[in-house]
């Protein structure tokens, strides 16, 4: 079989197994727990693409939150004016396709506007470093609220329902959560190790020396922000589909924090432990919900223990490699046989 062929049909059997555990969920989970797992999938998106710039590249953005505010706006307008354009001709599609047309066409405006808004604040600011950047891109991500808060144009405080009584459409279901965030985390985890992440790698460890080889630093960490910003993006769209409207106070440094110690909690530098800790975040979150005044205060102390326990996080810089879990299964119950 050949390489391609081999990736498609991976690729085919990754929607059927998406699709799976979406018909899954729905059948035998209820409505508030099929959505603490989809935010477990934004999560994750979010975390990985944050992580291919806190982790990977070593720089330190806290205004991410920004990003995806971008993307939503961005996505939620696409879909309204796509809805208005074809009318009819959309609601008479069934309900999957109807899903694939709006939401995929949303989220792609909503990863390209991310994008452009990356490479934007990425072109002036990088090179900047340490907390001159964190500084810039916390400026970058007021500035992206404020600006919709005032926007008439996008609904201003209130937020941005397309002008209609019952809001936005929820298009956003586990299955497009799932598939997005695999598509995401195959990206970002084949960068990570090419020779680019290679080239992020170093300039982490060292930014001085490898401009001393000859690597191209800014262009490198630039790229890095936008594929970042990119990320964020679909993860906005997405949620902005999941809910009637969008808000500027859905994007709060509240939402920023919760990325940053995603990253920090699965491990900076791990693909893998991005996606754990943006899990741990949306499972804790709900965990403390019930404990509304105390929710924050608890969910600070837990964090403590764990940077004291495991200060390098769940994973550190290491991938949770499932092939060798496989290999060291068979190994034990071999031995185990014998």
């Amino acid at each position: 079989m050949s390489r391609w062929l081999r990736r498609g049909a991976i690729a085919l059997l990754v929607v059927a197994l998406c699709w799976g555990l979406d018909r899954l969920f729905e059948a035998f989970l209820v409505e508030y727990a099929v959505r603490i797992v989809i935010f477990c999938g934004l999560n994750a998106i979010l975390a990985v693409g944050l992580n291919l710039i806190n982790g990977t590249t070593g720089q330190f953005s806290i205004g991410h939150a920004g990003f995806m505010a971008v993307g939503a706006y961005g996505g939620a307008y696409t879909v309204v004016q796509l809805e208005t354009w074809l009318g009819p001709s959309l609601t008479a599609l069934p309900t999957f396709a109807q899903q694939a047309v709006a939401l995929t066409s949303g989220v792609l405006v909503g990863a390209t506007v991310a994008a452009i808004a990356g490479f934007l604040v990425g072109v002036p600011s990088l090179r900047l470093r340490g907390d001159y950047l964190a500084i810039v891109t916390l400026g970058f991500g007021e500035i992206i609220r404020l600006l919709f808060n005032n926007s008439e144009t996008f609904g201003g405080a209130t937020g941005y329902s397309g002008g209609r009584p019952l809001g936005l459409t929820t298009y956003t279901s586990f299955f497009w959560v799932a598939l997005w965030a695999v598509i995401v985390v195959t990206v970002v985890a084949h960068l990570t190790r090419s020779s680019y992440g290679r080239a992020l790698r170093a300039i982490r460890e060292d930014e001085i020396a490898a401009e001393a080889v000859g690597l191209p630093t800014t262009r490198l960490k630039v790229m890095a922000f936008v594929v970042s910003a990119a990320a964020a993006g679909i993860a906005g769209a997405l949620f902005a589909h999941l809910q009637s409207a969008v808000r500027p106070d859905d994007f709060k440094l509240d939402r920023s924090v919760d990325m940053i110690v995603m990253i920090i909690v699965g491990g900076l530098g791990s693909v893998t432990g991005a996606v754990l800790g943006g899990i741990f975040v949306a499972v804790t979150l709900e965990l403390f919900r019930q404990w509304a005044e105390y929710r924050l205060v608890a969910y600070a102390l837990l964090l403590v223990v764990l940077m004291i326990v495991r200060p390098q996080g769940l994973l550190g810089t290491r991938e949770l490699d499932l092939a060798a879990v496989g290999r060291w299964w068979r190994a034990r119950r071999t031995g185990g046989a014998s």
